[in-house]
């Protein structure tokens, strides 16, 4: 159920501090508590739901998106109205990291009203693995999905349910579909070219592969699909302005990182990072000439990012450029300032909760939604 009542100022920071991952059962409602303006924006909360994952805005001038749970419910929201669940949606292996996933249209949506979600699917012998599949979104007269078809699968399934990243930015001329293929905590796939684990790949929109990947001519069916290698947990993937491909991911005990997407290139996972393994061992830092990609920017201690997008709109002028990414842990929202290839921390503004997903409205608002259980969905708007 979605709890659409609106407010016209943002929460009290007590409310706020409450709503943490797995906090409660069950939708909270928006509270009608209030407190002032952050730094030189507003907040909405416009509505409620469980365990948002991701959100992509429909064409148009109006605020309408498919918003996903989780849990594995996808719903259709409007602003001003009651949400809508979307039949159709694939069985998910829920649980741990894993459930239903990313959310994207299809560059030729207004043609072809196709939708791509990535998911957890469970195999045999308690494994489990990312797909991502496609499939027409009938808006008309059944609110639903028909003939999905899954066009691409991690590999292999392995057990335990954690770090399927699962997102999905298409190229800026639609001719290419990227996927982050997290490393499922297991280290090594990271850096094995025989498992599309801890990779970012690149495949046409139906799941073909390109020839000209840059491991096509090894002749492998999973290496060709490889973009890039030596990830970790991607949550984020985002063209900038320039058609610069950005992923952030985190990092095992802090090290959390954002990467110039560049093709080949091995970005060190788990050989180096500016993190170290949750029981204390060091990992070398990424230094000058140890032949691994470093990130533009990471974070120690932890930011946990989730979310990204490079911000084009007109509302917040100052940000135009600008990449936005929210934090989990770091209960935040952060903007990162582009100058080429270069990165910088700009800005980060304290949320008091948990940020999982960010997005841009059709208008240039930005749009936040909360991680867990009543999780909020978040309208930022100039003062």
């Amino acid at each position: 159920m979605i709890n659409l009542s609106r407010v016209s100022l943002i929460c009290s920071l007590s409310i706020l501090a409450f709503i943490t991952y797995g906090c409660s059962n069950g939708n909270a409602n928006a509270s009608s508590a209030t407190a002032k303006p952050v730094n030189g924006f507003n907040i909405e909360d416009i509505a409620n739901f469980n365990e948002p994952w991701a959100m992509t805005f429909l064409p148009g001038e109006s605020a309408k998106a498919l918003i996903t749970e989780k849990g594995g419910k996808l719903f259709l929201f409007e602003e001003g109205r009651e949400a809508i669940q979307i039949a159709g949606v694939p069985t998910v292996d829920y649980g741990g990291q894993g459930g239903l996933g990313d959310v994207v249209l299809s560059p030729n949506f207004e043609n072809d009203s196709i939708v791509y979600l990535s998911w957890a699917e469970a195999g045999d012998n308690n494994t489990r693995g990312a797909v991502v599949g496609r499939a027409k979104l009938n808006m008309n007269d059944s609110n639903s999905l028909e003939n999905m078809e899954i066009i691409w699968t991690q590999f292999p399934k392995v057990t335990g349910r954690g770090h399927y990243s699962y997102r999905i930015a298409f190229s800026p001329n639609g001719k290419y579909l990227f996927i982050g293929s997290g490393e499922r905590q297991k280290f090594d796939p990271s850096q094995d070219m025989d498992s599309n684990m801890g990779k970012i790949v690149r495949l046409y929109p139906d799941g073909s592969i390109p020839k000209d990947n840059p491991f096509y001519t090894e002749g492998n069916a999973i290496r060709s699909q490889i973009w890039s290698l030596g990830h970790r947990n991607i949550l984020g993937l985002a063209f900038d302005s320039q058609g610069q491909l950005w992923n952030q991911e985190m990092g095992p005990a802090h090290g959390d990182e954002v990467n110039l997407v560049k093709a080949k290139a091995n970005y060190g996972y788990p050989i180096v990072s500016n993190g170290n393994h949750y029981n204390g061992d060091d990992i070398p830092d990424h230094s000058e000439g140890d032949g691994f990609e470093a990130p533009k920017v990471f974070w120690n201690p932890t930011l946990a990012p989730s979310g990204l997008i490079a911000y084009t709109g007109d509302m917040f002028p100052e940000w135009k450029g600008s990449l936005m990414l929210g934090g989990l842990a770091g209960q935040a929202l952060v903007r990162l300032k582009i100058d080429g290839e270069k990165l910088t921390k700009a800005d980060k503004w304290p949320m008091e909760a948990r940020i999982r997903e960010v997005e841009q409205g059709p208008d240039g608002a930005l749009w936040l939604l909360e991680d867990g259980n009543g999780g909020k969905l978040r309208k930022l708007t100039p003062k």
